[in-house]
């Protein structure tokens, strides 16, 4: 479960997936239902393997996404996803980072 959203709420999610997720859309799809939800934020490939990527936005859709990161894009086996919660910066956009 995530903390509190802030006195503005939204929330703030520092997320780690592993498991096949990378060469299989992962990222792009992520920006995809990130645009669907209302979240901000960004995605990137660490070269462990894993997927990091930080959420902010209201509470339900950050959840709603932090669900749709356990399946991932079809081609995608999550092992694990990992979460943190984290002090919301504002940010203005989701994007790729690499």
């Amino acid at each position: 479960m995530i903390d509190s959203p802030s006195p503005a709420g939204i929330i703030r999610t520092h997320v780690f997936i592993s498991g096949k997720v990378q060469g299989v859309g992962y990222r792009f799809s992520t920006v995809e239902m990130a645009q669907r939800y209302g979240v901000k934020g960004w995605v990137r490939n660490l070269p462990d393997r894993r997927v990091e990527a930080v959420f902010e936005g209201e509470p339900e859709a950050v959840e709603s996404l932090l669900n749709w990161c356990h399946q991932g894009p079809p081609a995608a086996v999550v092992d694990a996803v990992e979460v943190h919660s984290e002090t919301p910066e504002g940010l203005s956009q989701f994007e790729v980072k690499r």
